[in-house]
């Protein structure tokens, strides 16, 4: 197991240097303890959970109002399926508000946007180009799964009905949509599951942040892609109801994976 307690000493402090990372074995009580963490987290400061949520909530009202209004309904499918990935990006907040808790420093909203915004000079925007660069990737395969599946039914009034998708030619295309964005997904999870916390409390480069957490996956990969496919799932199901259960779903995940990173990996 990773540990039997929050490591708080030597993944807490933003002016360390880079030491050597160490991987530990993570096991499912880690990720129990984790969620609980996290939960304790949430209820601690419900306030900035409650705004950093709104920002991916907002985000997921304008793609579907964009949509709609060009007429592309089926276009919120695909897309839903890959606004998840921008989820560990705008969890850093949340990172710094479970770190702070952690270490017992001032928890105010200047305290904590002033930190967040000083990631600016550092390696967290590099980052986000990574995750970004990701999302726009994975909109392109979209396209072309559609193109290659549905580009010639000119006669389906695919505008404005999501009747195509029950076609033959659409069953096929969701079916190898979802095993190309479940692998797409899971390489992207593995180099992000503790690379921007990491990133948040530590002076190292990007790259190496997304090598750590890649070897941390093939540390312990059953328990590690457990988790990426739990915390997927509730992301989903958040976005079920109009998005509004991601007010309570990604902000627990996100204090979650702060304290899965402080279990997991350790800094000498």
């Amino acid at each position: 197991m990773g540990g039997t307690g929050p490591k708080t000493g030597p993944n807490t402090r933003p002016d360390m240097g880079p030491d050597r990372p160490i991987i530990l074995h993570v096991e499912w009580e880690d990720i129990g303890a984790a969620l609980r963490a996290g939960w304790r987290d949430f209820l601690a400061a419900p306030h900035f959970g409650l705004f950093f949520a709104s920002v991916y909530v907002a985000g997921g009202w304008l793609l579907y109002w964009a949509f709609t209004a060009q007429g592309q309904l089926w276009w919120v499918l695909p897309a839903s399926a890959g606004f998840p990935i921008l989820g560990p990006f705008i969890a850093c907040g949340l990172y710094e508000v479970s770190r702070r808790l952690a270490a017992g420093e001032a928890l105010t909203p200047n305290a904590v946007f002033a930190s967040i915004f000083c990631q600016k000079d550092r390696q967290i925007p590099a980052m986000a180009a990574v995750i970004v660069v990701f999302f726009l990737f994975w909109n392109f395969l979209a396209h072309m799964l559609f193109a290659l599946f549905l580009g010639n039914a000119v006669m389906t009034n695919i505008s404005n009905s999501i009747a195509v998708f029950l076609t033959p030619e659409g069953l096929a295309m969701l079916a190898i949509g979802m095993g190309v964005g479940a692998m797409f997904a899971a390489l992207l999870f593995a180099l992000t599951v503790v690379s921007l916390p990491m990133l948040m409390v530590r002076e190292v480069d990007f790259v190496t942040a997304m090598l750590t957490s890649f070897a941390l996956v093939r540390e312990s990969p059953v328990v590690l892609l457990g988790w990426g496919a739990l915390v997927g799932a509730l992301l989903f199901a958040g976005m079920l109801a109009g998005f509004f259960g991601l007010f309570v779903v990604l902000p627990i995940a996100g204090h979650a994976t702060w304290h899965l990173y402080t279990r997991a990996v350790e800094w000498h």
